[in-house]
């Protein structure tokens, strides 16, 4: 099994291929990217329904946070009433955004998101910036500290009295990712029906204790839902409202892979629209619930409150919980695979990432480069021993990258009026958006310097790298060959990984 470079791309016999040329394939008139002239049809095929569009976002965005600790909110307004509006709003910020990138999303149909509309409209090195970041930290560490929350509550029942060894955890973390590296590597259909199923089963878990918050609020258990307490200086309003958004991270994932959505320009708005709105309902009401039987203050000291809201409730059931955590957390680290694999093809099609990960299993047309350097990435931070810490340092680059992807909306509008918009957005909800995250992003930096600093330092750390790869063009030619010898080995060790890890579980599926 063979990975060709992109001179060699028409010899057939190749079990994978550069799509640098498919990428820049013609669009047809029903809104499907369509194969290049030369690339003998072979290309990210568009696969997914609006309800695989719908589960991808709702199953990246409900992780393990709105069962574990929705306590931020809480500790920033004081009180329950604050902050189910803070809840509120949060969703109705997060689906104007998602608004505001049905227009980008269908106006610009490459696969990367806000690093495709940040390279279109303001060039390739603010792009670089947002690419390194969210490939090389932000991404991979999430991804980590999911499948960490995936294996806590998997080996908790083993471990009822204490924690989890340390190592039992992340082995088991380990395990996590490589599974969901192979379903992910073998198709994208399989990726897609894991993420329905875990979007399914967080989604019921979430109406049980919905259900069950409205049951105890008939009975009359209304009496922590007051404005008590709460605090209204701008920084605690601020950071609340970081805290919010924080949990509502995710909505913009459909557009990293929208060359794999079928009909973009009617399915794309139709799946942000309604898993917006269906997160804001769940998240407001299931925040609800768990104060119709815990109090503020338990909140605040639960490590895991829906796990408290369920031992007090559920009795012998209690168990139910942490298993749909589980479940939860193992669907949410296949979405931010699936949907980082495609970052990381976005940036190699515009040359900011090795040529290597252009390139496609070309009988399964997946990533597969791609999907294996994400889960390297993910592995290698498996051994950090504080790996929260990264995430939070570069927390505030993910809105304000956002923050910018908006701002190419209105300036598209005045720099190019007459490109293609099947979705015209009233440029007042843009502007909303943008001013809004100015707030949110500023106003923490002053509250917390130190992790401002740092996260500063290390989104620094991208531009000797655009320098030295990608903005030098007259490299000297020993320079050169080092380089070229660097692809071709990293070509030939993902070529044998793939071809000594994955071929017996090949051929015992396709013999299915």
């Amino acid at each position: 099994m063979s990975l060709k470079s992109r001179g060699s791309a028409g010899s057939g016999g190749a079990d994978a291929v550069p799509l640098r040329d498919a990428a820049a394939a013609a669009e047809g008139g029903d809104g499907e990217a369509k194969p290049a002239a030369g690339d003998d049809g072979i290309c990210l095929k568009a696969k997914m329904s609006l309800l695989n569009g719908i589960t991808v976002i709702v199953g990246s965005i409900i992780g393990s946070g709105i069962f574990v600790s929705p306590t931020g909110v809480l500790r920033e307004t004081g009180s329950v009433n604050l902050a189910l509006i803070v809840w509120t709003v949060s969703g109705v910020f997060s689906m104007v955004g998602a608004y505001c990138y049905a227009e980008l999303g269908c106006m610009i149909r490459k696969s990367g998101a806000d690093y495709a509309y940040i390279m279109e409209t303001f060039g390739p090195f603010l792009a670089f910036i947002r690419l390194w970041i969210e490939c090389m930290i932000v991404r991979p560490c999430s991804q980590a500290i999911v499948a960490l929350t995936f294996s806590v509550y998997v080996l908790k029942p083993f471990y009822p009295d204490c924690t989890p060894p340390d190592e039992s955890v992340r082995l088991l973390a380990v395990c996590c990712i490589m599974v969901l590296t192979f379903i992910n590597c073998w198709d994208v259909g399989w990726a897609t029906k894991v993420q329905d199923i875990f979007t399914y089963a967080k989604l019921l878990a979430l109406f049980v204790i919905i259900a069950t918050g409205m049951y105890q609020l008939s009975l009359g258990h209304t009496q922590y839902f007051t404005f008590k307490e709460s605090k209204s200086e701008v920084t605690n309003i601020a950071l609340s409202f970081y805290s919010g958004l924080f949990a509502y991270n995710g909505w913009n994932y459909l557009n990293f892979i929208i060359e794999e959505l079928k009909d973009p320009v009617k399915n794309l708005p139709r799946a942000i629209g309604i898993s917006c709105l269906l997160v804001t309902v769940v998240y407001v009401l299931a925040n609800a619930a768990f104060y119709t039987t815990l109090s503020p203050a338990e909140v605040l000291k639960s490590e895991a409150v829906a796990v408290t809201f369920a031992n007090r409730l559920y009795g012998s059931m209690a168990w139910i919980i942490p298993v749909f955590v589980a479940l939860s957390t193992f669907g949410a680290v296949n979405g931010i695979l699936l949907t980082s694999s495609r970052l990381f093809y976005a940036g190699a099609c515009e040359g900011q990432m090795p040529e290597i990960l252009t390139m496609i299993q070309i009988q399964r047309l997946t990533p597969t480069p791609a999907v294996l350097t994400i889960a390297l990435l993910s592995l290698l931070y498996l051994t950090v021993s504080d790996i929260f810490a990264l995430i939070n340092y570069v927390g505030f680059a993910t809105w304000l990258s956002i923050g910018v992807a908006v701002l190419c909306l209105p300036w598209l509008r005045w720099k190019q009026p007459d490109l293609a918009r099947p979705i015209k957005v009233n440029l007042f909800f843009p502007i909303i958006y943008i001013l809004a995250s100015i707030f949110v992003t500023v106003v923490p930096m002053f509250a917390s310097p130190y992790e401002t600093l740092m996260g500063t330092l290390m989104i620094l750390t991208s531009i000797p790298v655009y320098l030295v790869f990608i903005s030098w063009k007259n490299k000297p030619k020993p320079f050169q060959r080092a380089v070229g010898k660097c692809n071709s080995r990293n070509r030939h060790v993902s070529s044998s990984f793939v071809e000594f890890t994955f071929p017996n579980l090949w051929l015992a599926l396709g013999s299915v």
